[in-house]
């Protein structure tokens, strides 16, 4: 009987698993952040708290009745992919993507930080490879596009069309504007170069213990949605998760009222509207 019960309750773990894998996909990743006890690859900060609570002393201790609490550190996790692909010259380019984790959007640019905007939708839509070629259209034309150069553009026969523009609309991707069809997405960012610009190298240091934010897209969601977006060139050749620090500065109000601000450590900007610490 021993063996009959162990059994049952072994097929009960795997349903338990397939049910989270296929219906919740996102809590699947957060149990696998819960349950990982790995150390943190980090990105080396280039701005202490110190540093960055001196530069900004005037903007954030607004009176000599206002005072800084104990900064702290938290980690965001990116996918740092080393890639190659055909540039818009017909060149090859080399370089490293950063990917956002958890809004599943690109980092264009290491020095402001700039990001696409687009992307996550995709990602969370459950787009696929022949789908997107839909929104690359979309994207390069500027969001907008009518019916006949759509058709031109893609040089597929009407049925095929007409089925990944129906999958792209049901996904709330795309919707209809008169003769033609526009991106569902608030000025869309996604024509881009599919490479992070770095000012400096970037260093990785390993640490243990420490806050981080749980992601809420995995390394094979967001390579699935780089190789549909970035063309058939397009290769990862290597990737792994790497964490940016968040210096969180919390300043006391002489009410007694708190004000917490977010900052960059690699380039020791402020982030603004950042809700997931929160």
């Amino acid at each position: 009987m021993k063996w009959l019960t162990f059994l049952i309750f072994s097929i009960s773990i795997m349903g338990a698993a397939v049910f989270v894998d296929y219906k919740n996909p996102h809590l699947k990743i957060q149990l696998a952040d819960q349950l990982s006890q790995e150390s943190l690859h980090t990105l080396e900060s280039r701005y202490t708290a110190a540093q960055i609570m001196d530069t900004h002393r005037k903007s954030l201790l607004k009176t000599d009745e206002h005072r800084y609490l104990d900064p702290e550190t938290k980690f965001h996790p990116y996918l740092m992919m080393d890639v190659k692909y055909t540039s818009p010259s017909q060149l090859t380019g080399e370089g490293i993507i950063l990917w956002d984790m958890v809004d599943g959007e690109m980092v264009i640019n290491e020095k402001n930080w700039e990001k696409t905007h687009g992307f996550g939708d995709c990602i969370n839509s459950g787009i696929d490879k022949s789908e997107f070629k839909i929104i690359n259209i979309l994207a390069q034309k500027g969001g907008n596009i009518d019916r006949d150069t759509l058709t031109k553009s893609l040089q597929v026969e009407n049925d095929i069309l007409d089925a990944w523009i129906e999958n792209c609309r049901k996904k709330k991707l795309v919707v209809q504007s008169g003769n033609g069809y526009r991106l569902h997405i608030e000025k869309p960012k996604m024509y881009v170069i599919p490479e992070t610009k770095i000012e400096d190298r970037l260093v990785t240091k390993t640490i243990k213990h420490a806050e981080k934010l749980v992601r809420k897209f995995s390394e094979n969601q967001i390579r699935r949605i780089a190789y549909a977006a970035f063309g058939q060139d397009f290769v990862i050749r290597s990737y792994k998760k790497v964490f940016l620090p968040i210096c969180t500065i919390t300043v006391e109000n002489p009410d007694g009222s708190m004000h917490t601000s977010y900052w960059n450590t690699l380039n020791g900007q402020q982030i603004q509207q950042y809700v997931f610490f929160e």
